[in-house]
């Protein structure tokens, strides 16, 4: 039996301290009969309890934004390094430029980071964050539309602007006259709240169309998502090097890199095809932008089908030609010399234009291989060499190239004989000289130069050069529509952005002296004074309607 006072029991002990009444016992309802705190259990989650808890992380707002921030974080790479996707030959280039770091960034697909698992992974996330996000806050929306405004507040004074009058008229006729000034909030009549002073009031809101546009801008981000895994999945893009005088089929044997969307079959691609019949590249001849592309222009005829009319289209950087729901891009251009190669009997083995591939856009000196396999008996010839555009000396005299266009093509050339080792598959970028024995370095050949290769092992001559376009076929069906949730997105964004949700309410209520006291309160969610200045007109113009005689009016006191 407890004695009253606090902290104080009787029990067979006698009388025990309150530290000690108060040390924590487990209680009958835990499933204890009392003991130590070591008996105390933890309730544990099951299985379904760590699934409801992990699904309300994934689908807080918090986790969909540093998804969408980790998302932007794992597109640098992709906007710094050079991508397959984009240009093979960045990427070559970059390899040969850098071969330690290369493929450790290979290894983690920095150099095809949309394609990645780890931006799958990342991507996937965010849509299901996303969408456990926003479908649930759009229902509350919904329902919040179809709902009544909140009910008037007891103490109207409480709100950031209160407005208070009299007036003669009953409260009746004020609502009456303040439903035709609250025109275009959605209002809601409060039933009387005391019969004897017939108190009344009107709740209403406006600007539910911030909200509105909230979730839409929302709602077009999964939107987007699913434009673009779409575009991946039942869509296609493929580069390929077309050197100028040639033409290019849409297959994929004729692409040096073809990324096929799940769902696309090879006989899916589109029948179309393009010759290239002329190409002009113009270069800044002055100032600091000495030596930058000034214009890249290529002049194509195409058929959509073998069977189609030829139509011609004049390609350039940004304007693409769009067949059949395909776009071909000109990303840039190069220099392919052309060289004739002749065996020890005099007999021409290789004649051919080889695209090379350029160190700089500064100065356009480029390397390349030439790869003779048949040359008429064991030996096979091999060259690499270098291709300078405008050929120049150094104070220290080494040979360069002084500017991207052609003033003075200049070629120089490194000759190898043996076995190539074209058994195994290579790159046509490299050559692998292990098992070859090396002639010598040729002379600066110009157009029209022939090298006499040593030991009677044949001939190179160089006709010249051609240039060749770097391009890029893209077939995404998804583009309109993620062009189009991209729009509404856009608008949804401006809607949130600018729409300024308020609320406002009027009471009225007989007063003491028999007068209608008439009270008018706004809260904004927003810009404070430009809603106060609102409410004060709505104050202001209720009670100049309500006014029937200056007499009448007792003023406002906010």
């Amino acid at each position: 039996m407890t004695t009253g006072e606090p902290g104080e029991t009787e029990g067979p002990g006698g009388a025990e301290s309150a530290a000690e009444t108060q040390e924590p016992t487990r209680s009958a309802s835990a499933g204890g009969t009392g003991g130590s705190p070591d008996d105390v259990t933890v309730p544990r989650l099951s299985a379904l309890g760590w699934v409801r808890w992990a699904w309300r992380i994934l689908t807080s707002m918090r986790t969909a934004l540093i998804l969408l921030f980790l998302l932007a974080i794992g597109a640098i790479p992709g906007s710094v390094l050079p991508q397959r996707g984009v240009s093979v030959d960045q990427v070559t280039n970059y390899f040969l430029d850098h071969p330690d770091i290369a493929p450790w960034l290979d290894r983690f697909y920095l150099f095809d980071v949309y394609t990645s698992p780890w931006y799958a992974a990342i991507y996937l996330l965010l849509f299901v964050s996303l969408t456990g996000c926003v479908l649930p806050r759009a229902m509350a929306h919904y329902r919040t539309m179809r709902g009544r405004p909140p009910k008037t507040p007891r103490n109207l004074n409480r709100m950031p602007y209160c407005a208070r009058f009299t007036t003669d008229k009953a409260p009746d006729a004020v609502l009456e006259h303040a439903r035709s000034v609250l025109k275009g909030y959605r209002m809601e009549t409060d039933a009387p709240a005391d019969a004897a002073t017939c108190t009344s009031s009107i709740a209403a809101e406006k600007g539910y169309l911030r909200e509105t546009g909230n979730v839409v801008f929302h709602l077009a981000l999964l939107a987007i998502l699913l434009a673009v895994a779409a575009g991946s999945f039942y869509g296609y893009r493929g580069n390929m090097l077309v050197v100028e005088g040639t033409g290019f089929a849409n297959g994929v044997p004729s692409y040096d890199a073809y990324y096929p969307g799940t769902a696309v079959n090879a006989g899916d691609l589109q029948p179309f095809s393009f010759n290239v019949d002329d190409f002009k590249a113009t270069f800044i001849e002055g100032g600091k932008l000495s030596g930058q592309a000034d214009s890249y222009a290529a002049d194509l005829s195409y058929k959509e089908a073998p069977d189609a009319p030829e139509k011609h289209h004049k390609l350039e950087v940004n304007e693409p030609l769009s067949v059949d729901g395909a776009q071909v891009y000109l990303l840039g251009h190069g220099y392919a010399p052309e060289f004739e190669v002749t065996n020890a009997d005099g007999d021409v083995v290789f004649d051919q234009a080889v695209p090379f591939l350029y160190r700089d856009t500064f100065s356009f000196t480029s390397d390349g291989v030439i790869k003779v396999p048949d040359t008429g008996d064991d030996d096979q010839l091999g060259f690499s060499a270098v291709f300078y555009p405008s050929a120049a000396k150094t104070p220290q005299g080494e040979l360069t190239s002084d500017f991207p266009d052609t003033r003075d093509p200049v070629v120089t050339l490194q000759a190898y004989q043996g076995d190539l080792g074209m058994r195994s598959p290579q790159s046509v970028y490299q050559l692998y000289t292990e098992k070859m024995d090396e002639l010598g370095e040729s002379p600066e050949m110009r157009p029209g130069d022939t090298w006499k290769l040593p030991d009677g092992a044949g001939s190179v001559t160089f006709k010249g050069y051609r240039d060749y376009l770097s391009m890029q076929v893209n077939s995404n069906p998804a583009r309109i529509p993620a062009l189009l949730a991209a729009s509404v997105a856009v608008v949804g964004l401006l809607a949130a952005l600018f729409v300024r949700p308020r609320r406002a309410w009027v009471r009225a209520k007989r007063g003491d002296d028999g007068r209608t006291v008439v009270e008018v309160a706004g809260l904004s969610k927003t810009d404070a004074a430009w809603a106060t200045a609102e409410f004060h007109r709505i104050a202001r113009t209720l009670r100049d309607r309500l006014r029937d005689a200056p007499a009448n009016d007792a003023g406002m006191k906010e």
